[in-house]
């Protein structure tokens, strides 16, 4: 058995299931969350335009990153578009102040670098096969 192989395979599925539910789960009830949203961020220093547009987008992404994640397709470039999502949603949190909310993303910022640091062991995904293909 490949012992690292398999603990980064279901780090990798961790945080695949986390973003594709998500963003799943918001599906039902965009307008809903986009009116959160908008409500929220009404007295930051954000336009609303822009926090308009990121609520619309956001469940997508977290989706899209998700199901990549699950099945191991562009996997480092997944990571970084995880990563990327994540420093907006700091970006946002700080701005409100809300300073719980940065510490669960900094906790999400980590676990997407240690994903990036291992990729090596990115072993069990539809990047290798294509890969192996290559060769």
């Amino acid at each position: 058995m490949r012992t690292k192989e398999t603990a980064y395979l279901f780090a990798r599925l961790s945080m695949g299931v986390n973003f594709l539910l998500h963003g799943l789960v918001r599906f039902p009830k965009l307008q809903g969350f986009k009116d959160w949203m908008l409500g929220y961020f009404k007295d930051s220093l954000l336009p609303l335009w822009s926090v308009e547009i990121w609520a619309s987008i956001l469940p997508f992404l977290e989706f899209g990153i998700g199901l990549l994640l699950i099945i191991g397709l562009c996997t480092k470039k997944t990571i970084i578009l995880g990563s990327s999502v994540i420093i907006v949603l700091i970006i946002g949190s700080c701005l409100k102040e809300n300073w719980e909310w940065v510490s669960f993303q900094m906790i999400y910022s980590l676990y997407f670098f240690l994903l990036l640091i291992y990729y090596k062991y990115n072993h069990y995904s539809i990047d290798r096969y294509i890969k192996k293909d290559k060769e």
